[in-house]
């Protein structure tokens, strides 16, 4: 059977919201981002028009679109809208997949038969643009690759539907920068082969390919071709990412439970870049010598820095911790999980901060996690660095747990 697949997504979401909230922006170039030494998180179609990108230096922009008014983001807004959206879409679709803040899957095959899928989705589209205020495009195709780069087409509000025999027609005209998978370095080993229109590259034996770009050179010739058997898998923020640390002699030491606190920390945001993941609420929990057990939640925006999710977990820890007992195990679990690629708070960061990350996780990649780690969660090195007083305490790795 051919599968119904629709991308929906959310047009320049950051700066939807923000003229949710302040109507006076509306139809004026917009960025939103940090400071000057920031980057740009989105842009209106008035600031795209002058040249501007998002994850594009905000002082670039500025020089490409000096009359732009620049807004700080506002995380948690933009957390609790995206929300609302999300709640409308699982309320209608069968089968929903949430690929980030602002981008959803929906799998409605078969609705045909009781439905025209277009016309429902059409409906589903208005229905969350009345609700919410927030514009929204969606394709409807036959997987997931030709939906989304579809959606990309049609932008802003346009919708397409894009058949199984139009596929290739569809993406043959388009540059190979469409396909989801090509970054700057494909494209431009690509295009110093003549390769820079998906026609041309789904003309390009699928051997050639893997033997220029390695083991994804199938995957990208699949995806030329329109090919692209990925299921739509069920939305999961329920899921949690979680470790734990037990002291085989009970400590009072403050400095050392923090300074574990960072270790843990670290280890899942990296843990949760590698997978793709954005943390929303990050728990933490003590249990003292006497076996008591406390726990401390907070909702955060959705992030997978260290640096702010440490802070939280600190925050949470000196919040809990006042009963001056000796600790026996400590355990920091993140929970609410989105897919999602902003592994940066792109409104307070600096292009500076997104290189450092950027760096850092391209070395644990290649040398191993311990090859670098923050100052303060060093006791999370090996045992054989002798660097926690008891050398026989346990670490339990993270684990996912449902």
């Amino acid at each position: 059977m051919t599968r119904a697949i629709v991308h929906m997504d959310l047009d320049t979401f950051f700066v939807s919201c923000a003229r949710l909230q302040n109507p006076q922006l509306n139809g004026i170039p917009l960025i939103v981002g940090g400071g000057e030494r920031g980057v740009v998180a989105s842009c209106s179609y008035e600031a795209r028009y002058f040249g501007v990108r998002s994850a594009m230096p905000i002082r670039m922009a500025m020089q490409l679109c000096p009359q732009a008014k620049i807004i700080k983001g506002d995380m948690e807004l933009f957390s609790n809208k995206s929300h609302e959206v999300t709640q409308i879409i699982e309320e209608n679709a069968p089968l929903v997949e949430k690929a980030s803040i602002d981008e959803f899957y929906l799998d409605i095959s078969g609705m045909d038969k009781f439905y025209g899928c277009y016309k429902w989705t059409n409906e589903l589209s208005h229905s969350i643009t009345k609700e919410t205020g927030l514009p929204i495009s969606f394709a409807l195709s036959v997987n997931k690759t030709v939906s989304k780069i579809a959606t990309g087409e049609g932008k802003p509000k346009g919708n397409l539907e894009i058949p199984q025999n139009m596929v290739q027609p569809f993406l043959n005209p388009l540059s190979i920068r469409k396909i989801p998978m090509v970054g700057e370095v494909t494209f431009n080993l690509l295009s110093r082969l003549g390769i820079r229109n998906i026609e041309k590259l789904s003309e390009t034996p699928a051997e050639v390919l893997q033997s220029l770009i390695g083991k994804n050179g199938l995957e990208l010739w699949k995806k030329a071709n329109g090919i692209d058997h990925s299921p739509v898998e069920p939305y999961r923020e329920r899921k949690s990412l979680s470790t734990e640390h037990t002291y085989l002699q009970d400590t009072i030491d403050i400095k050392k439970v923090e300074s574990l606190i960072l270790g843990m920390v670290e280890k899942l945001a990296y843990q949760a870049r590698c997978e793709g993941w954005l943390v929303s609420t990050l728990s933490i929990k003590i249990r003292y010598a006497n076996f008591d057990t406390e726990n401390q939640q907070r909702k955060i925006a959705y992030t997978s820095c260290d640096h702010i999710l440490a802070k939280t977990a600190l925050e949470l820890f000196h919040k809990l911790y006042n009963r001056r007992m000796r600790i026996r195990l400590v355990g920091i679990t993140f929970t609410g999980l989105v897919r999602g690629t902003y592994q940066i708070n792109m409104f307070e960061d600096t292009e500076e901060m997104m290189a450092l990350y950027q760096t850092m996780d391209k070395i644990k990649n290649r040398f191993g996690f311990d090859a670098v780690t923050r100052c303060g969660g060093r006791i999370l090195k090996s045992k054989a660095a002798n660097i926690i007083s008891n050398p026989r305490a346990q670490f339990i790795n993270p684990t996912y747990t449902e």
